[in-house]
């Protein structure tokens, strides 16, 4: 299994994990033409997709679902609660399957474990991938972590993690204050030192990759997400990834 980015922040996500025959896209907040030419950089093309799968319904997150999968006839995975309080355009998808936030379900040759997390949206998850050999989490879009968060990502093989802001920088920051607290509050999203607290309660025996994900442009610096990471997983900062919101990352491969 091997997994990518087509990019990560406030004005857009998508991630792609392939298993050979099975290549799925979490998330898909750019606009048709952005995501073509960025799947394009990775050699695929949509055709190739399996289906897309959705976190929920903030714009960064699905803003360019719907087009997609009608343009190449694609399902797309969803909680009822984000199909509810998506867009217009929903009604015309080809295929909507609708997703228990707690129950695996395969897709060609993954397995696909949602799970809740705590953010500000109507039903949202996250997602675990399971190729039959390795584990590849991924937590963004989450203002605080839960037992079961910990629970379900403690075994995997590579984490693609949420760091969006800096505490301090925040704190800082020419925004509103109601702005302020939406972001670091428990529906929110993830600093960077929380986070960096999640690695403490995982099976770091089995961790081949880290990303930093979802980092503020703002509210955040590259370096200090890295930091963080690294400091509590005790590894060297060139050891930890980060995903752009231009560039995403390329392939990681999972062994």
């Amino acid at each position: 299994m091997r997994f990518a980015s087509l990019g990560s922040g406030s004005r857009g996500n998508a991630l792609v994990v392939d298993a050979g025959d099975t290549k799925l896209l979490l998330d898909c907040g750019f606009s048709t033409r952005a995501v073509l030419e960025r799947l394009e950089r990775l050699a695929l093309c949509p055709e190739q997709l399996s289906g897309i799968l959705v976190t929920h319904e903030h714009s960064d997150h699905i803003n360019g679902v719907f087009g997609l999968a009608r343009r190449y006839a694609l399902p797309v995975y969803l909680t009822h609660g984000t199909f509810a309080a998506a867009p217009q355009g929903k009604a015309s998808l080809p295929d909507i399957r609708i997703i228990d936030s707690h129950a695996a379900f395969p897709v060609g040759g993954i397995e696909v474990q949602p799970f809740p997390v705590p953010h500000d949206a109507r039903e949202p998850v996250q997602y675990v991938f399971f190729d039959g050999r390795h584990h590849l989490g991924v937590l963004t879009d989450t203002g605080s972590l839960t037992p079961h968060i910990a629970s379900v990502l403690r075994a995997c093989d590579a984490l693609v993690l949420e760091c969006n802001h800096d505490r301090e920088m925040l704190a800082k920051s020419s925004y509103p204050l109601p702005l302020k607290r939406r972001i670091s509050g428990r529906l929110g999203h993830l600093d960077n030192e929380t986070a960096a607290s999640l690695l403490l309660e995982l099976d770091l025996g089995r961790l081949q990759h880290v990303i930093a994900a979802h980092l503020s442009e703002q509210n955040n610096r590259p370096g200090l997400a890295v930091h963080a990471l690294a400091s509590a997983l005790g590894c060297a900062e060139r050891w930890i990834g980060v995903a752009g919101q231009e560039s995403g990352f390329s392939w990681r491969e999972l062994l």
